[in-house]
């Protein structure tokens, strides 16, 4: 079908618009993933150019490397001619719900921001919303860790008792869980909760068990919650797995008011162009009958003469 002679297709220059407008506007994407929940740093620091260095580097890079292929794995890193004490041990862990894509590109984030974060530091560990890894001149894996390294809760709604009651749902669920990631839902509240797997089965439970009895005494009434500990986390929020902030809706929103306002123009441009067509129409049609009676009188004068 030609475009052109279509009277219901959009102008090209208003697809030029709405692509040049649209991809200068700021579209949520799946950058949750990657939003950054803490970060903590070793005082110990390496000397540049050490082997310590070359271990550090290599074992980031095979973490890098390996989370295209799996949601967790460790590893143990002594170059040649490095000394025991150049050993460097490190991990990574994705949430289990994400592909191999989405876990590469969080991992490979996290280790950007940690080598940013944590520079010359002989040990460090970031937690995104979707991944988690750690490196350490000691070792950790396998190594049951319940210390705090961060807690957020919401506002208090005591007045809510429908919301906290599902709440106390979702979080029970969660606590009996048995497997290393687990979700859970009660009308809008969603619950999440994730050992590392470095850890056995029993010690999963254990330190979710303290991670949610946490999250339940300190964050009573809020509408949502995170409690992360050294190798566990349990979150819950009323709007999915993780707490959106005010400037996350204000965004949807504006890009919601921005479409319909895009949508509306398009409909006027394209009446108006249905209606510029038509009156071309309708013109040319003028034209064409004009011509038929110029040439009905010019016979009419030759057959005179």
């Amino acid at each position: 079908m030609n475009m052109q002679n279509d009277p219901l297709s959009l102008p090209s220059p208003l697809c030029v618009f709405l692509l040049i407008v649209l991809s200068n506007f700021p579209i949520p994407s799946n950058c949750a993933l990657e939003s950054f929940v803490y970060v903590g740093c070793s005082q110990l620091k390496y000397a540049p150019g050490s082997p310590y260095e070359s271990n550090v580097n290599s074992i980031l890079s095979s973490i890098v490397n390996s989370a295209s292929i799996t949601n967790f794995n460790n590893f143990k890193i002594s170059l040649p001619g490095s000394a025991p004490s150049d050993v460097v041990y490190g991990l990574f862990q994705c949430r289990g719900d994400l592909s191999n894509s989405d876990c590469h590109d969080c991992v490979s984030n996290a280790v950007s921001r940690l080598g940013a974060s944590c520079v010359g530091a002989s040990g460090g560990a970031l937690q995104l919303d979707g991944c988690f890894v750690r490196y350490d001149n000691a070792s950790f894996l396998g190594d049951e860790d319940k210390t705090v390294v961060s807690d957020k809760c919401g506002p208090s709604i005591a007045d809510d008792t429908d919301l906290l009651t599902r709440r106390d749902a979702v979080l029970s669920y969660l606590t009996g869980g048995g497997q290393f990631f687990r979700v859970a839902g009660s009308g809008k509240v969603q619950g999440v909760a994730q050992c590392v797997q470095d850890l056995s089965v029993s010690e999963c439970q254990d330190c979710l068990s303290e991670a949610i009895q946490r999250l339940k005494s300190e964050c009573g009434s809020s509408p949502w919650g995170d409690m992360f500990l050294g190798k566990c986390y349990a979150r819950y929020s009323e709007r999915g797995y993780t707490s959106k902030s005010e400037n996350d809706d204000e965004v949807e929103k504006t890009l919601a008011i921005f479409i319909g306002l895009i949508a509306a123009v398009a409909i006027v441009i394209v009446f108006l162009s249905f209606l510029s067509k038509l009156f071309e129409k309708k013109d040319s049609n003028t034209m064409f009958d004009q011509k038929i009676i110029d040439k009905k009188l010019f016979s009419v004068n030759v057959i005179k003469h």
